[in-house]
C-alpha cells in the first residue's frame, strides 16, 4: 500500500522531462530512469493497469520513496541519466561494466609504418578499428596476418638506431619485412598495410593465396610440421569467411538490435552488418526494471554502444519512444551521426527479424545461466546484506589481503566488487613502508589507514567509499582493521572471513556468523578473498623479483640505481641479462659501451657471488 508521502508526490511530478530515482527505506538508490514527461512515466510504475514484468514487481517491493531532476531537453534526461548510473551503479539498471570486451584489430594508418595491433580496448580515436574478432580467436588472427603481411611488431624509433643495429628475429623468419634496415621503402610497406587492411575488411583471397603457398612449399621440403601449421592457418581463414555471411546485394553497414524477454530476464542481440555481410552477432543478458522492453533497450543502447565501433545507422525491433534523443547522445558520444529506426519493411525488417529470432533463441536455451549470473552477482549481494544484517546494501565490496616471505618486500592488495563483479579499474595495491618484520596484523592496519586517509580526504583516485570491507582473517587482522577505523575516524562495515572453516566474524560479536555452505552470498566473499590473495601474490612476485634483480645488479660496478632500472624494464629478468649479448645491453637506454661490457663480463667471465666454481 503507497503512503500519503507517495501519493502526494505522485500527485506533484511535473509534466517535464527529467530523470527520477528509486531509492528503499534504507536510502538506498535502486534505480534510475529518464522520462519524456515526469509526471506520465512516474506513475506508470504504481497505478499502470498494464501488467508489469517480474523484474519492475521485484523492484517496487522494496522501493519507499524516489526523488527527480527537471531537465531542459530529453537529450539533458538522457545524458544525466546515464551519469547517475555510471556514478551509482543501480543494481536493477543494465550494468555492462565488466561485461565481454572483444578483441580488435588496430592500425594507426597516420605513423610512417603503421603496425597492427591486437587490443581489447576501443577507442574513438584517429586509428582504425577492424572487428570485433569473435571468430578463431585473436592470436590465430593476428598469426595469420604476421604470415601473410609481415609488419613491424616493435617499438623503435627507425630514426635513431646505431649504425650497427642488427634486425630482430621477426625479420629472420618472415614474419616483419625489415623497414628498421631499410629493406622495403615506405611506400612498399604501405602496400603491404593496404593488402592487410583489404584482408580484414573481408577479402581473403590473396591471403589464402599466400598461405596455400607457403603449405606447398613447406610439404615439398619435407617440413611437414611447418606446413600443418598453415593448414590450420588456413582453417582460421576459411571459419572468418563462413562468418561473413553475404545478406545484401548492396555494400552497406548497419548495426541491427533486438530484446527479447520472457518478463523475468530480457536478452539484447547485437548484429553487425559490414559491407553487405553479417559480420558478428551475439547476445547479452540484460538486468533493467524499465517498465517495459522498449526503455530496458534505450537504456542497453545509451551503455553499449559507445563502447563498439557503430556504423551509424542503426535498427531495432521496436519502436523506441525517445530515440531521436538516444540518437543525439551517441552522436555526441561516438562523434559522429548516428540514426535509429524501427524498419516496417524490406531487407532491413528482415535482418532485424535475424536479430531477434537470435535473441529469443538465446534467451530460451540460456535461461538458466541467465539466473545463475543473477544469483552470484546482484543476487549474492542482496543476500548477503540480509545474512549480515547490513543497514545498506554493499554494493560496493573491498577485500583486503597481504603478501610476503619472512617480513621481505611486504605487499597489500585491494580488490574491489562492484554489484557482485569484479571491478578490476579499481584494484589498488600498497607497499608496506613502516612495518617491521612478518607483522601482517600491523600491516593490515597501515593499509587500512592509508585507504581511509583517501576516503577521508575524498580522494577520487581511489574510488567512492566501500559498503563493505573484508580482511582476510580471523580476529586478530578484525580488530587491528578496527583500530584503523578508530585512527582515521571513518567509519565502513567490517567483516573478515577466516580460512579453513569460511567463518565471519563482524564487530559486533566474538562468535562466527556461519553463512550456509551452499548460499550466493559465502561463495562472493570467498572468491573476494581468494582474488585479492591472488592480486597480493602477483604484486609481490613482481617487486621481488625486481628487488632480486637489483641486488644483483647492484654488485656490477658502474651500474646505479638508474641503469639498474633501465636493465630491469627493458629485459624483465635476470636470466635475459644473462643472455644478452654486449650489442643487446647497449640498446638500453643510459648504457654505454663500458657499461655494456661491465654486465657481460660479470657473467660471462668473472664467477658471480654465490655460484661455483666447477
Amino acid at each position: 500500500m503507497q503512503s500519503v508521502d507517495l501519493q502526494t508526490k505522485l500527485k506533484n511530478l511535473p509534466e517535464e522531462p527529467g530523470v527520477y530515482l528509486m531509492y528503499d527505506a534504507d536510502g538506498n538508490l535502486l534505480y534510475v530512469g529518464k522520462a519524456k514527461n515526469l509526471k506520465n512515466r512516474v506513475r506508470q510504475y504504481f497505478f499502470a493497469s498494464t501488467n508489469k514484468t517480474e523484474k519492475v514487481l521485484a523492484m517496487l517491493s522494496h522501493v519507499d520513496t524516489f526523488r527527480y531532476v527537471i531537465t531542459g531537453t530529453e537529450t539533458d534526461a538522457l545524458s544525466l541519466e546515464n551519469t547517475l548510473i555510471k556514478k551509482h551503479t543501480p543494481p536493477y539498471n543494465i550494468l555492462l561494466k565488466d561485461d565481454k570486451q572483444y578483441p580488435y584489430v588496430k592500425v594507426d594508418l597516420t605513423a610512417k609504418f603503421p603496425k597492427l595491433v591486437p587490443t581489447r580496448r576501443f577507442v574513438r580515436d584517429k586509428c582504425k578499428y577492424f572487428g570485433p574478432i569473435t571468430y578463431g580467436g585473436i592470436k590465430s588472427v593476428m598469426e595469420v596476418l604476421s604470415h601473410a603481411f609481415p609488419t613491424v611488431t616493435c617499438n623503435l624509433n627507425f630514426d635513431k638506431l646505431p649504425k650497427n643495429f642488427r634486425p630482430c628475429l621477426n625479420y629472420h623468419i618472415g614474419k616483419c619485412c625489415g623497414p628498421c634496415i631499410g629493406a622495403v621503402s615506405k611506400e612498399e610497406y604501405r602496400k603491404v598495410i593496404d593488402k592487410a587492411v583489404r584482408f580484414l575488411q573481408g577479402d581473403d583471397a590473396e591471403v589464402v593465396q599466400i598461405l596455400t603457398e607457403k603449405m606447398m612449399q613447406a610439404s615439398d621440403k619435407m617440413q611437414y610440421e611447418q606446413a600443418l601449421s598453415y593448414k590450420k592457418l588456413l582453417e582460421v581463414v576459411q571459419k572468418m569467411g563462413e562468418k561473413r555471411l553475404v545478406v545484401l546485394k548492396q555494400v552497406v553497414n548497419y548495426d541491427m538490435f533486438a530484446i527479447a524477454s520472457n518478463g523475468k530476464n530480457a536478452v539484447v542481440n547485437h548484429m553487425m552488418v559490414r559491407g553487405g555481410k553479417v559480420t558478428f552477432s551475439d547476445n547479452f543478458a540484460v538486468t533493467d526494471a524499465g517498465i517495459d522492453e522498449a526503455q530496458t533497450l534505450q537504456s542497453f543502447l545509451t551503455e553499449y554502444c559507445p563502447t563498439v565501433d557503430l556504423s551509424g545507422e542503426l535498427y531495432v525491433n521496436l519502436p523506441l519512444p525517445d530515440a531521436d534523443a538516444v540518437a543525439g547522445l551517441l552522436a555526441t558520444k561516438c562523434k559522429s551521426r548516428v540514426t535509429i529506426a524501427h524498419p516496417q519493411r524490406g531487407q532491413k525488417r528482415k535482418l532485424v527479424d535475424m536479430s531477434y529470432r537470435n535473441a529469443v533463441e538465446y534467451l530460451t536455451k540460456s535461461q538458466t545461466e541467465i539466473d545463475r549470473k543473477y544469483n552470484t552477482t546482484v543476487g549474492a549481494v542482496h543476500q548477503l546484506k540480509e545474512l549480515l544484517g547490513l543497514k545498506q546494501l554493499p554494493k560496493r565490496i573491498e577485500c583486503y589481503d597481504i603478501s610476503n616471505i619472512s617480513g621481505v618486500d611486504k605487499v597489500a592488495s585491494m580488490v574491489v566488487f562492484t554489484n557482485g563483479q569484479r571491478d578490476s579499474g579499481q584494484y589498488r595495491r600498497f607497499q608496506i613502508k613502516t612495518v617491521q618484520g612478518a607483522n601482517d596484523f600491523a600491516s593490515m592496519k597501515e593499509t587500512l589507514v592509508r585507504r581511509l586517509t583517501h576516503v577521508k580526504d575524498e580522494d577520487a583516485r581511489f574510488g567512492a567509499k566501500p559498503d563493505l570491507i573484508v580482511v582476510d582473517g580471523g580476529l586478530g587482522q578484525l580488530d587491528y582493521a578496527r583500530q584503523a577505523m578508530e585512527q582515521t575516524g571513518v567509519h565502513v562495515p567490517l567483516v573478515s572471513l577466516a580460512k579453513r572453516e569460511e567463518l565471519v566474524y563482524t564487530l559486533h560479536n566474538n562468535q562466527p556468523i556461519f553463512l550456509p555452505r551452499n548460499s550466493y552470498a559465502l561463495n562472493l566473499l570467498i572468491n573476494l578473498r581468494d582474488e585479492a590473495h591472488r592480486f597480493a601474490i602477483t604484486y609481490f612476485r613482481k617487486l621481488h623479483g625486481k628487488n632480486s634483480l637489483k641486488t644483483i645488479l647492484g654488485e656490477i660496478d658502474g651500474i646505479g640505481p638508474k641503469r639498474q632500472m633501465a636493465l630491469y624494464r627493458f629485459f624483465k629478468n635476470i636470466d635475459a641479462i644473462k643472455d644478452a649479448t654486449i650489442d643487446q645491453l647497449k640498446q638500453v637506454k643510459g648504457m654505454t659501451a663500458a657499461s655494456a661490457q661491465k654486465v657481460y663480463d660479470y657473467f660471462h667471465v668473472a664467477s658471480p657471488k654465490g655460484e661455483n666454481n666447477d
